[in-house]
Parts: structure tokens; sequence; C-alpha cells
């Protein structure tokens, strides 16, 4: 296994032979056998395909073996979800690159295989030439989605709240909640009653959601995400 300089050396090679027109090597996570062999047959020999999983667990073994220049990755697996294969590949390997392929267009998969790391997310009905296109740009460093699929990423950033150092800060939990619903929730930090009755409805949303019982907890929880 490499270490953390080699796989940063490893990374800085495979960004110049990205560059330079090599064929991607490309590692393929899907749960149905008969996807990844259309996969393979539509990204043809644009790419090399140098393995592939059915499930998180064997996933990460074998990324890890054959440290790909791409992983493409379905956001939905038995064994759990896409953003476990991305964060502990990353954490060893940091220099392989992940693109999410997928058949769900949902935002809140969207936003968690890019939270956890991954470099782009195009849905399964992306034509080959535009798939083979999606790899090369991951490869070389890009990123990349499926158009419909930019605006939930781009709208999830801008509603997040800023860290003391002026940086995002990302918190599945808090990602749940629409921005009504956060804008409801400082609010409530507040101030420990509200007597309109047309925002009742979304502070039981806010306490459901985030599984608490009281506003005193939930002023707790806002409290140590910087939300007052």
């Amino acid at each position: 296994m490499s270490t953390p300089a080699g796989s940063a050396r490893d990374g800085a090679a495979r960004d110049g032979a990205a560059r330079d027109g090599a064929r991607p090597r490309v590692f393929i996570v899907d749960d149905h056998g008969l996807f990844r062999a259309g996969v393979r047959s539509e990204l043809g020999d644009e790419v090399d395909v140098v393995g592939e999983a059915d499930d998180v667990e064997p996933a990460i073994t074998r990324i890890a073996e054959c440290q790909p220049d791409v992983v493409l990755l379905d956001v939905h697996l038995p064994g759990g979800g896409g953003q476990a294969v991305v964060t502990a590949i990353r954490a060893s390997h940091p220099g392989v690159r992940f693109l999410a392929l997928s058949a769900s267009g949902a935002p809140e998969d969207v936003i968690a295989v890019i939270r956890s790391g991954a470099r782009g997310y195009v849905t399964k009905t992306i034509s080959g030439g535009d798939l083979v296109d999606a790899v090369r740009r991951v490869a070389a460093g890009d990123s990349v989605f499926s158009p419909r699929l930019a605006g939930f990423v781009l709208d999830a950033f801008a509603a997040l709240p800023a860290a003391a150092d002026g940086s995002p800060s990302f918190d599945p939990e808090l990602d749940q909640l629409t921005p009504r619903e956060r804008e409801v929730l400082r609010l409530i930090a507040r101030e420990l009653f509200i007597s309109v009755k047309t925002v009742e409805s979304h502070v039981s949303s806010v306490l459901r959601k985030l599984q608490l019982s009281t506003r005193h907890q939930l002023t707790r929880w806002a409290n140590e995400r910087r939300l007052t």
C-alpha cells in the first residue's frame, strides 16, 4: 500500500497522464452485473476498466489494490451508501477520484456523495459518449454534473452557514432541513417560544427530522452549529 506521499506522487502522475490523453484507468461499482457490463461496453476502448465490485466492502478492498484514476460509483449499494466507499478510499488514496453514476436524481443522494468527496454526479440516462467525456474530465481534475443536478449542489452549498473561519460548514443533519426550516430554526434559537400558528408546522418538522423532543434541545443543537 502506498504511503500518503506515494499516493500524492501517484495522483500527480495520473493527472499528467490524463492531460496527455492517456486512457484513464476506471473501476466500476454497481450491484447489477448487467449494468456493469453495459457500462464497460459503452466505455469501449476509450478507457481501461481495471476492476469492478458489487458492494461496499469488496469495492474498498479492490480499489485500494488497483488504485484507478476514476471510480464510477452507484450511490445505493446493498452494504451501504456509495459515500462510504468514497470516504474510506480518500482517507488512504486521495489521488483516486470518484464520479457517481446513479439512477437516483434525489437531492439528498447528490449532496451526500459530493460531500463525501466525489468529483461529480451523472445519472444513468447519460449517453456513452458523454460518459467517456465525464470520466476523462474527472480524471483530469474537473467536476462534472448532469445539468439538472448541478443546481442542487449550488443551492445546498449556498445555504450552508459559515464556520468561524469563514469556510462552509458541513453537517449531514443540517442538510436535511429546507431553507425555510433553517430560518425557523434560527428564530427558535433566539427565543424559546413562537406564537405564530403558521410557523408551528415548521417547528414540528425540524424537531422530527433532528429527532429532538423539546425546543431547549433544539436551541442547544443550534448553538453548537453556530446558527445563532
